[in-house]
Order: structure tokens, then sequence, then C-alpha cells
């Protein structure tokens, strides 16, 4: 996964520009974290954990850096596409697998191609597993209760 690798360095850079030691802190801690599970369910699902792993770097770097979430999925992609474009890391077609990711990560209730699942997937499963103490959103409970069968979890979705 050099690849993936490559790409971390760029964001660790581009994060290490956000000022706000907080926002900085957990922008790091949800990337890297979104990644990692994103790489776990695309190797469950036999789907290529590499570009999941990178879409996942990727997905709200854009909301990071400009400090919105207005409109940030779309806006996402559209820089990833600048930065992968840069940084010459991916093919074409790859390209537009993590941007199509990005773009739909935030249409938690929609169903969209398999690798945009994992995306959704990987940020629900960082939402809720990284702050057990917050309650599940009503727009993920649905992929939450999925991914607790898929994985064989024996969590009760109400408890969080």
């Amino acid at each position: 996964m050099s690849r993936l690798k490559e790409l971390r360095k760029i964001v660790d850079k581009k994060l290490r520009a956000v000022e706000d030691e907080k926002k900085r802190n957990g922008a790091f801690v949800h990337l890297y974290g979104v990644s990692l599970a994103a790489v776990m369910i695309a190797e469950k699902r036999g789907m290529n954990s590499e570009l999941a792993g990178m879409a996942a770097m990727l997905h709200d770097l854009h909301a990071y850096l400009s400090g919105s979430y207005d409109d940030h999925a779309h806006k996402g992609a559209e820089l990833a596409r600048t930065i992968l474009n840069k940084a010459e890391l991916t093919n074409d077609e790859e390209t537009d697998i993590i941007c199509s990711m990005i773009w739909h990560h935030d249409d938690k209730l929609t169903v969209d191609s398999p690798m945009d699942e994992v995306l959704k997937d990987a940020d629900v499963v960082h939402h809720i597993f990284h702050d057990l103490s917050k309650p599940v959103k009503d727009k993920e409970r649905p992929r939450f209760e999925a991914l607790i069968r898929e994985f064989g979890l024996q969590t009760d979705p109400d408890a969080h």
C-alpha cells in the first residue's frame, strides 16, 4: 500500500496547516480512523482496500481545511481530484472511483456503488465506535445495524 502511505504524507502536510490544535488533532484521528475502517471493510468484501483507504484519507479533508461542512462531500471530491492529479498516485479510473466515494459519502440513507458503500460504512464505524457515549444518528442507524450483522458483533445499537 505504498500509494496510501504517499497520500498520507500529503494529507499530513495539509492537516499540519490547520491552526486550531483541537480541530487538527480531530482531523488526524477521524481521517486515519476512517481509513483503517475502510481498508478493513474493503478487505472483508473482497474490494480494493488501497483505494478505499485513500478515499477515506481524503473524504473530509476539504471540511477540515476550510472549516466548513457546507456541501463538504462534493467540494471534497473536487479537492481529492486535484490532489490525486497533482500527486499522480492514481490513474483516471481510480481517481474517478475515489472521487465518487467521497462525493456520495454523506448520503448515508442512499445505496450507491459497492465502493461508495465502503466509505459510507467506514465513516459510520468511526462516528459510532470512536465515541460510544454518543447516540447513533438516525441517518446512520440502518447502516450501523447492517454492519453489526455483517461483522457478527454482539452489541446493542440502542446502547450507543
